[in-house]
């Protein structure tokens, strides 16, 4: 054991902590309604967010690998909330979007995220929520300034969404 590293401090694994729990939590509510997966969930959200995405364009803006996105837009297609469009210059390419099924799902489990996070708003207060908020896009916004060098080993982060 490290006597000066504190990992409980360390500010990378407390945001994932944090973000972990904060997700698990939603994760029960949507798992109850619709017996859906936290990709299956990212992906749809992508969807209906966006709009027409490719399978690569939701793993970059979801952060998850080719084989979850695979699998969960394969899952999205069984429930058919999902359309594969073939790309008419580059067969290689399919585009996804949302069916009308697909559409209404997602308004509801979108009335749901909302609803969720008015309840975290109530948890942390509007003083807190407004701290994290400023955190967060402090934090995020020296990330992005910060890949810029040419000799960073890591890889850019999508900008957040305005609100």
């Amino acid at each position: 054991m490290s006597g000066d590293f504190d990992l409980g401090a360390f500010l990378p694994y407390r945001l994932n902590r944090a973000a972990e729990l904060v997700s698990l939590r939603f994760a029960a509510q949507y798992k109850a309604k619709y017996r859906m997966t936290r990709p299956e969930w990212r992906a749809l959200a992508a969807l209906g967010f966006h709009g027409r995405m490719t399978a690569t364009e939701i793993g970059a803006h979801s952060t998850m690998h080719k084989t979850k996105v695979s699998r969960a837009v394969k899952a999205l297609e069984i429930r058919r909330w999902l359309r594969r469009i073939e790309d008419k210059n580059d067969r290689r390419t399919e585009h996804l979007e949302l069916t009308a099924l697909g559409l209404h799902s997602y308004r509801d489990l979108a009335k749901m995220a909302q609803d969720y996070e008015e309840e975290l708003a109530c948890l942390l207060g509007a003083s807190g929520l407004k701290q994290l908020e400023r955190g967060l896009t402090a934090l995020e916004d020296a990330m992005l300034s910060g890949t810029e060098d040419p000799n960073s080993q890591s890889k850019p982060i999508a900008k957040h969404s305005e609100r």
